[in-house]
């Protein structure tokens, strides 16, 4: 893929008249979405995380991903190869077998990873931030040391409960509940749509307990839980999504968070997913973008390529434009984020527009592609379905519209 357009010669100067040596500003070498040249802002340690995994998707994930999706399967060898890269718990420290790396760079992978698919970030997102993280910040060092390398390696995989067949949006209103016994909890309940559900080692469930929200570990072939698959979706084809069902599961009260109470212990691990979402939906846009671009420039029409034609180039320009944007919202978030200063407010402006953003950018991709954007053989179509799902989870773009409108004006919209 060649870098982005050089600008037209302007008589030896930059268009605020400022001599230059009559060549245009150096893009980054390695793609065709770095107008701005954020390439210069990240660390060597970013940019060869982000370069490793850009590498592995290249190389690993695209030559597969279609058929996987096609077939309704997840890749789970690649589970491993994440694994290999550090891509598992990547912000955590390294006495856990973990890459100790910053959240930018957490980004950048989750980005080059939902550029393959969004299947296969929802896999690191989840392990890492809904299941890693969890463990970590609310649990104790008993439970860290034993799941955390296993969980890094993946030697263990996890999932995390919060979501009910009749609450979604409303996680308060879950009626997954605990019971204190003289072994241990006794687990009633069910979670819904769930990644990694069906094929987790380890889930982290959230339940009431006497009233008060409270996270659980429910380990896989604990008696009275079960995990059924859910089929037949339309979207996230190749990622493993299930059900959790708990009948009189009895739980042992070393496997209780012992660190958090209340909402704001699943709240917390979904401001972390939300933050991966944020740059993973870049990824999905840049390949749309990537596609369309060669696209029209190869697709001849009426005797010239379509990039030719001035209503295709104002589409590609806004593309690009949407996916600078967004980038730049990115990298500031996880500026503030390695410098403990954003807030969960920040991450919901930042999952809201840029998966918006992206989703936009599909649609616009399937109509630069024609017919053929339906085939296949591209990846715009398997991206839109995707988004939809990504549009949804870890908060509704209308439920992120009201945390932001609450924080601006001080008046809450929803109880």
């Amino acid at each position: 893929m060649s870098a982005v357009a050089t600008a037209p010669k302007t008589n030896g100067t930059h268009s605020n008249g400022a001599p230059h040596n009559g060549k245009a500003p150096k893009q980054s070498a390695n793609n065709a979405f770095d107008y701005y040249n954020l390439d210069g802002l990240y660390s060597p340690e970013e940019r060869l995380i982000r370069d490793t995994v850009r590498s592995f998707v290249d190389d690993e994930v695209l030559p597969i991903i279609e058929e996987h999706y096609q077939a309704g399967t997840f890749p789970k060898h690649l589970a491993k190869r994440m694994a290999e890269l550090g891509v598992f718990g990547i912000t955590l420290p390294h006495e856990y077998g973990c890459a100790g790396a910053s959240y930018t760079a957490y980004g950048l992978a989750m980005q080059e990873l939902e550029r393959g698919d969004s299947g296969l970030r929802s896999y690191a997102s989840v392990q890492s931030s809904l299941v890693m993280y969890p463990i970590y910040a609310y649990g104790n060092e008993e439970q860290r040391k034993h799941w955390l390398p296993k969980l890094a390696s993946a030697e263990a995989i996890g999932c995390f409960g919060l979501t009910e067949p009749d609450h979604g949006s409303n996680p308060n209103g879950m009626i997954t509940n605990a019971k204190k016994t003289s072994n241990g909890f006794l687990l009633n309940g069910a979670k819904m749509w769930i990644t990694n559900g069906n094929v987790a080692d380890v889930a982290v469930v959230w339940a009431k307990l006497d009233g008060v929200v409270r996270g659980f570990l429910v380990e896989k072939g604990t008696p009275g839980f079960t995990a059924p698959e859910m089929k037949g979706k339309h979207s996230l084809r190749a990622s493993a999504t299930g059900e959790l069902v708990f009948q009189d599961c009895e739980i042992p009260e070393a496997n209780l968070l012992p660190n958090v109470s209340g909402l704001k212990g699943p709240l917390g691990c979904l401001t972390q997913a939300r933050y991966g979402i944020s740059w993973g939906a870049l990824g999905a846009a840049m390949a749309c973008y990537e596609s369309s671009l060669d696209y029209a420039k190869t697709r001849i029409q009426f005797g010239k390529p379509i990039a030719g034609f001035q209503l295709v180039q104002e589409k590609l320009v806004w593309m690009l434009n949407e996916i600078t944007k967004g980038q730049l919202m990115a990298h500031r978030l996880g500026q503030m984020k390695d410098a403990g200063e954003s807030t969960p407010q920040h991450v919901s402006m930042a999952k809201r527009n840029n998966v918006w953003m992206a989703l936009e950018i599909a649609r616009i991709a399937r109509d630069i592609h024609g017919a053929n954007g339906i085939l296949g053989e591209y990846p715009i179509m398997r991206h839109m379905a995707n988004l939809e799902s990504v549009k949804t989870y870890e908060g509704t773009h209308d439920i992120h519209t009201l945390i932001l409108g609450a924080d601006i004006t001080g008046i809450q919209a929803f109880e």
